[in-house]
């Protein structure tokens, strides 16, 4: 990993140069994102990871959780269809998914997986399934627990390395990579890009597999707040469902998040605000770059 090019920052400029594709026809043009996860106590992470979606331009959304909460999600959500899985007595979802939800996973154009799910064992069955039967043109994000399980079997993205996002924090990256992160997580990504084979995006560092870097700066303390990262992998999903490419949509995704947060701050400060509400801002802050 020795003579990599200079990180690129990401600016409003550059991702006017490197724009999205544009909004055109109707919902199918823009895409299906699927999110997979949740738990009987974390439900709301597939809400915000779906709905982060839908608000980043998806044209439609599936969501899928835990049976005990699939009902609720789907009143919380209109705009989604969602189905129930089969959960452990604890309350996780079980890796055994039904081949329903593979089916879904043939047909969609975005499989999120990971936000909410509670069971590293159960994780790491449910992605060999639901991974195994994505499309072969399905773009993926992985985060939360989905990166626990990939930590312990890389060989989990096999089929879907080139095609996948990863949104670790930093405590999941360095999970990844089997040590500290450490405080250079240019170095961090980089690794763990090279070693699995797919785009890193961890606190504004991007990563890609073939060596080039990206640094998005606007970011602040606000961030770090509860179900952040699951908006983050959202934005992304709807970003890839759009037609943009994984490197693209982590850029991207990289800066929505981190303005959104700032278009929060004008309103509550640098801390006190909410993941739900850098969802609201998701739209606004796409349309004005």
């Amino acid at each position: 990993m020795t003579d990599r090019p200079e990180t690129t920052t990401v600016t409003p400029q550059l991702l006017r140069d490197w724009a999205l594709p544009d909004p055109d026809g109707g919902k199918e043009s823009r895409g299906t994102v699927l999110v997979v996860g949740g738990s009987r106590f974390t439900p709301g992470a597939v809400l915000l990871s779906g709905v982060a979606a839908l608000r980043a331009g998806a044209g439609r959304l599936q969501l899928a959780t835990t049976e005990g909460t699939a009902t609720a999600l789907s009143i919380a959500v209109p705009e989604a269809a969602v189905i129930g899985l089969p959960e452990t007595n604890g309350g996780s979802v079980r890796g055994d998914v039904p081949d329903s939800l593979l089916e879904m996973a043939s047909a969609t154009d975005v499989l999120v997986v990971g936000p909410g799910l509670d069971d590293i064992d159960e994780t790491a069955t449910l992605m060999r399934r639901v991974l195994g039967a994505a499309g072969e043109r399905t773009r993926v994000v992985l985060d939360a627990y989905a990166l626990g399980a990939l930590s312990h079997d890389r060989s989990l993205v096999e089929d879907v390395r080139g095609r996948t996002v990863t949104t670790p924090n930093i405590v999941e990256v360095s999970r990844m990579l089997d040590r500290e992160a450490g405080d250079d997580l240019r170095a961090a990504a980089l690794e763990a890009a090279d070693t699995y084979g797919v785009v890193v995006s961890v606190y504004g560092h991007v990563a890609s597999p073939d060596g080039r870097t990206w640094r998005e700066e606007s970011a602040d303390v606000g961030l770090g707040t509860s179900g952040s990262g699951d908006v983050s992998a959202g934005v992304v999903a709807g970003l890839l469902a759009r037609g943009a490419d994984p490197e693209q949509a982590a850029c991207w995704g990289a800066y929505v998040h981190a303005v959104s947060g700032q278009r929060l701050v004008q309103r509550f400060g640098r801390v006190g605000f909410l993941a739900r509400e850098l969802v609201d801002e998701v739209a606004a802050t796409i349309a004005m770059v």
